[in-house]
């Protein structure tokens, strides 16, 4: 006679029974095919109103003041200005443009965001990243110290509304090291993180902002505020506008077959 499993071993099975079959039964996040009869969208972001000014940094005041007077090109006294909005004839640099709701279309790509600690200075300001494919295991987000004598200590962390979730701390100690991110950021969650930082903690205006995006269609405006977006499935999509200094807006857009769409948006 077979005994009876006791209640708590049983909701234990039905547990697992339920999370296998979840997992087996969810649709993959993003899928990749042939794209044939996509449009695009293309156009320039601009900004309205008065420009921010720069954030003056008092190097003498800060860490490394020698390498960093000498090396940040600061004005006669002392200070780095740090200019976050850029524009250009009224187009607004690094600007994120992405459509939010595409669940399948053109491969990803080979992308690697990769972070130049240098003269003090950090580069890029804005990026996008992505949570790691499962073949990625290094090589998306790369961050390197180009500084002579030098310490850098680089951080990554996701903003949210109230919170901040860390995920990674890293120690530059000289020129030519660098560190690989890639594997923290398979912690990436949809609908939860959605702006991610990176900073060097010992030099707290060398920092990066990243949109994180969970599909390939999407770009950053150039220096005068031009984007792109190209093989596009028709279709109906909600397309999303994004500085971490100057705000969001988001739009419909109809794709049609072979056709491009023109826009000029503007923020704020």
């Amino acid at each position: 006679m077979l005994r009876k499993l006791p209640v708590s071993i049983l909701v234990a099975i039905q547990i697992l029974i339920l999370t296998f079959t979840s997992v087996q039964a969810r649709p993959p996040e993003y899928k990749e095919q042939d794209v044939n009869n996509g449009g695009s969208v293309q156009g320039r972001i601009l900004f309205k109103g008065a420009v921010p000014a720069p954030i003056k940094i008092d190097l003498k005041l800060k860490k490394n003041p020698e390498f960093c007077l000498e090396n940040a090109k600061p004005n006669d006294q002392g200070e780095l200005l740090l200019q976050h909005v850029e524009v250009e004839d009224g187009g607004l640099k690094d600007a994120v443009i992405f459509i939010e709701d595409i669940k399948q279309g053109k491969p990803w790509g080979k992308s690697s965001l990769v972070i130049d600690f240098k003269d003090c200075k950090s580069y890029p300001k804005v990026a996008v990243m992505h949570k790691p494919l499962k073949f990625e295991t290094k090589g998306l987000v790369v961050v390197k110290n180009h500084d002579e004598g030098v310490l850098h200590n680089p951080k990554g962390f996701s903003i949210g509304d109230t919170t901040r979730r860390f995920f990674f701390k890293k120690w530059l100690l000289n020129q030519g090291t660098q560190i690989d991110a890639t594997k923290s950021l398979k912690r990436l969650k949809k609908g939860r993180d959605t702006h991610f930082y990176i900073e060097c903690e010992q030099h707290l205006w060398m920092s990066v902002s990243s949109r994180v995006v969970w599909n390939p269609y999407h770009a950053v405006s150039d220096d005068e505020g031009s984007f792109n977006i190209d093989r596009i499935p028709p279709g109906k999509y909600r397309m999303v506008i994004w500085h971490p200094y100057v705000g969001e807006k988001s739009m419909e857009i109809k794709i049609e077959p072979r056709k491009n769409i023109d826009l000029n948006i503007t923020l704020p």
